[in-house]
């Protein structure tokens, strides 16, 4: 079966896409700094005391390698198809077929928990019975949803403007709590020990997760291979800014009470900002979750056409694959699935636990096989390539880690590998016969 995807030794063919450095790096950033924010710096502060800030500067060393991969392989095949179309170019259809479900069925598994961790917070501010926040978790999809329906040109847009909503609530949060600071809150700075960092490195290596999600829409892009890059680097600084500054704050005005109230954020805010500190943090937690969701469903929308346009999933679906295509039939499948999702969810009384772990356990699969992917494709001893290699080895940490959850995504495999069997079966009973 021929693929519609960049050939790896061809001249780049001319892009047409509208995204620029500013939108792509509210893109990346969204999908990055995500909704760790609401609970990570106080759960990081709780297992590691002041030593968690060297937490977040060893992972945000670490996520470099990854990120940079991702950048360096969706600038040199820009394609809707994101890590399933590098894997497809390095490793085969079978492959690329295991990754597109991984992320199409397994990683979407998370955009109910975003609604959800979301609307808790508001919840918990006011004091809202769980329908109420289920209510508010429904709610929350709608934006999202509604900016897809429209493209990228719309939903881009909106990201733009979400993320500088965000970023500059993160300044203020910090600005505002930095008065209350008390320095002697960072001695002893290692309360728990290596042991401690080791707990809070762990913690964070899902808060710098997500760097796959953009490669989905990097056909939408500029110039990609200078937008993506210099994209990618913008949001490594942000986010890294970010939570740097969210944790050194965090140790210093909360101190051993961080992580002991269910509102983290609100904590925080509350000595210098009494009044405005609930509104605020509601505002935090609405303004994040719809943004990572904005991201997400078009991620998980244009993946579902190229694997419609490939074979991978029903033709009907291919609708809208193209640079500048909007993917609706594709999103309104993944509505449906987010739907199923958030109502198992419910059944399960907003446990958070199983549905978080099928979701990073699908993610370490896919950075498996798309770091694998990128040794290939990648020009090698180039600095992509150098990069690869690290990412591999830290890889090869997250999946040890991931152990026994890798069940659903090796079920998810066996279905890709059972669609290549029928695939095969049926190109042979096709074959004419000739007789002799």
């Amino acid at each position: 079966m021929s693929i519609r995807t960049a050939d790896p030794l061809a001249a780049p063919a001319p892009h047409l896409g509208t995204v620029g450095v500013l939108q792509g790096s509210s893109l990346y950033i969204a999908s990055v700094l995500g909704t760790g924010i609401l609970v990570l710096p106080s759960l990081a502060a709780t297992a590691a005391g002041p030593a968690s800030i060297l937490a977040v500067l060893v992972v945000l060393v670490i996520s470099i390698p990854l990120a940079g991969t991702f950048a360096a392989l969706a600038a040199r095949h820009p394609d809707a198809g994101g890590v399933a179309t590098f894997v497809r170019l390095a490793l085969g259809p079978t492959a690329a077929r295991m990754a597109g479900y991984w992320f199409y069925f397994g990683v979407s598994v998370g955009a109910p928990v975003v609604a959800v961790l979301g609307a808790s917070y508001i919840g918990a501010i006011v004091g809202a019975p769980q329908w109420v926040v289920v209510v508010i978790a429904i709610v929350i999809f709608v934006p999202p949803l509604v900016s897809n329906l429209f493209g990228l040109r719309v939903s881009g847009a909106v990201q733009l403007a979400l993320t500088g909503l965000l970023v500059a609530i993160v300044v203020g949060v910090v600005v505002v709590s930095a008065p209350a600071a008390h320095p002697a809150n960072f001695t002893p700075f290692l309360p728990h020990g290596w042991a401690g960092v080791g707990a809070a490195i762990s913690l964070f290596v899902w808060a710098f997760a997500g760097w796959e999600a953009v490669t989905h829409i990097a056909g939408e892009f500029k110039n990609p291979r200078r937008t993506i890059p210099l994209a990618t680097a913008i949001a490594i600084a942000t986010v890294g800014i970010a939570y740097l500054a969210l944790q050194v704050v965090t140790i210093a005005v909360l101190g051993s009470d961080a992580g002991t109230g269910p509102v983290p954020l609100l904590d925080l805010v509350a000595t210098t900002a009494p009044g405005v500190g609930p509104v605020a943090v509601a505002v935090i937690a609405g303004v994040v979750s719809v943004g990572v969701l904005n991201t997400y469903l078009g991620a998980f929308a244009k993946l579902g056409a190229s694997l419609g346009r490939d074979g991978d999933l029903p033709r009907w679906m291919a609708a809208g694959a193209h640079t500048g295509g909007i993917p609706r039939r594709s999103l309104l499948v993944i509505a449906v699935l987010a739907a199923g999702y958030l109502v198992a969810l419910i059944l399960t009384g907003l446990d958070l636990a199983a549905f978080v772990l099928i979701h990073t356990s699908c993610m370490v699969a896919i950075y498996a096989v798309g770091m694998t992917a990128a040794l290939r494709l990648l020009e090698r001893w180039s600095v992509g390539w150098w990069m690869a290699v690290i990412a591999c080895i830290l890889v090869v940490g997250l999946l040890l880690l991931a152990g026994a959850h890798l069940l659903v995504p090796a079920s998810l495999a066996l279905a890709a590998v059972v669609l290549t069997v029928v695939k095969r079966m049926r190109a042979r009973s096709s074959r004419p016969v000739h007789l002799r």
